[in-house]
């Protein structure tokens, strides 16, 4: 796989590299990536309506669909990795296996087997097509609320929130579901899924990545457990079935909304090796109601976070994940999402100039 060139905007020195997520794949949203100076590009997959923000795509041409009997073949992902790399940035994974992949392996539905086929052809395929990383969750997207009103941010940017009391009944099943289901069945069904598919990324050189339940309030949701809403249930995770190819999409703005130390969260998967991506967002607040802000405002300080990846030796990207809504963005919100990468990418150059 192609290494960007020196002006990439990476660090000196530094292990930590700053990228993006995008559906597009379209010449202007490449080169515009570029010219912002990131390296690294996660392709979010086209099932789009399972995403907080809107992901139409301004600049039409190529995307990358994923999605139930919709696998990508091999020739796809190369023609993909190429055209990322021709614009001088990496290709480094799928951001998310949508809901409908994975869905009817969390319920233990009759689709499963299906479902575990298309999922172990996809890392195969991306194993053989050179993208390293596979993200995934364990979070039923559409079926129970992710946020609830957004919130207005410095100079009115819109930015995401999430509000417990704004919920009718937080116990009411969720549409499609005629039972509430119980931790041990999700935990079942879970490990049945890291069972199949992690000697298939072993041996395909791919890693899996966990993202955290998404809001981390509640043991369970509309009858759905919510497995992955602390530190102890990813180490579990992490431990059910043991892989050098197993870790997690750590999601900063997830465990600042728990009310965690992100930085001693980052201390403590980091001597674990369990680190495979970073989210870099922030929020104001903790569950049960918070709100998401730009990535210089938050609970924890940015600088503080980048010094502790640069002491653990993070050798990864960080790339912004809920960027709120500035005056003229587009649906992919290019303004706040260009300022949250050249604020990274200044916070890395700098803490790798103290060392």
């Amino acid at each position: 796989m192609t290494q960007p060139t020196s002006d990439s905007g990476t660090a000196a020195g530094s292990n930590v590299r700053v990228g993006v997520r995008t559906r597009s794949l379209a010449d202007a949203r490449l080169q515009f990536v570029r010219q912002l100076g990131a390296t690294d590009v996660f392709v979010d997959h086209a099932d789009v309506e399972e995403e907080p923000d809107d992901f139409n795509d301004r600049d039409g041409g190529e995307t990358l669909a994923v999605g139930r009997d919709r696998i990508p073949t091999v020739e796809e992902l190369v023609t993909a990795r190429e055209r990322v790399e021709a614009a001088g940035l990496s290709l480094t994974g799928i951001q998310s296996l949508p809901y409908s992949l994975y869905g009817d392996i969390m319920f233990g539905r009759d689709g499963a087997d299906t479902a575990l086929d298309q999922i172990t052809t996809l890392i195969r395929n991306l194993g053989e097509a050179g993208v390293p990383i596979l993200g995934y969750q364990w979070n039923p997207r559409g079926v129970v609320p992710m946020r609830t009103t957004p919130v207005t941010l410095r100079g009115e940017a819109v930015g995401t929130a999430f509000d417990l009391d704004e919920l009718d009944d937080p116990d009411a099943l969720a549409p499609g579901l005629d039972r509430a289901y119980t931790e041990a069945e999700f935990w079942d069904n879970y490990e049945r899924f890291l069972e199949t598919v992690l000697p298939v990324a072993e041996e395909a050189g791919v890693r899996l990545a966990l993202h955290p339940v998404d809001p981390p309030v509640l043991e369970s949701l509309g009858g759905i457990p919510r497995l992955f809403r602390n530190v102890e249930n990813f180490e579990r995770a992490m431990d059910l079935v043991p892989s050098d190819n197993h870790g997690l999409k750590l999601c900063l703005g997830c465990f600042s909304q728990m009310g965690e130390d992100v930085e001693a969260v980052l201390r403590r998967f980091g001597e674990r090796d369990d680190i495979v991506f970073i989210h870099f967002r922030d929020v104001v607040g903790t569950v049960p109601k918070f709100h998401e802000t730009f990535v210089d405002e938050g609970n924890f300080h940015t600088a503080d976070v980048v010094r502790t990846l640069d002491d653990i030796g993070y050798d990864g990207v960080v790339i912004p994940d809920h960027v709120p809504k500035m005056a003229g963005d587009d649906d992919w919100r290019h303004r706040a999402r260009a300022f949250t990468v050249g604020y990274l990418r200044g916070v890395v150059d700098s803490v790798a100039s103290e060392r």
